[in-house]
């Protein structure tokens, strides 16, 4: 369940968002609770992931845009809104390495 407090949200320049989040979706349905289409995906980071005691579960949206990539962050607290910008960009940069870095504009 997602009790989140804290967003944050960032438009991520790029003609290939779909291509992206698919890749990140896959990547994470390993070992987390992951549902995506080709322009939507959805990715739950659990509130003990990699040792952590946040106050609940996290959710990462994905939206292919035309132009683009729509990231939303839904957190439980400011230390794990921080940690999963970090990682959405680091992953998202390993996939995206002919672009990257990419244009993230948190908000």
């Amino acid at each position: 369940m997602i009790n989140a407090t804290l967003s944050s949200t960032a438009r991520v320049p790029t003609a290939s968002g779909s291509k992206y989040l698919q890749q990140l979706c896959k990547h994470w349905q390993h070992n987390l609770q992951v549902e995506f289409t080709p322009e939507h995906g959805t990715v739950v980071f659990p509130k003990d992931a990699r040792g952590a005691d946040h106050p609940g579960d996290a959710l990462v949206t994905f939206d292919a845009v035309e132009g683009g990539l729509d990231v939303r962050i839904d957190a439980t607290s400011d230390a794990q809104l921080d940690g999963l910008k970090g990682a959405v960009a680091r992953h998202l940069d390993r996939f995206a390495f002919r672009e990257a870095p990419l244009a993230f504009d948190w908000k």
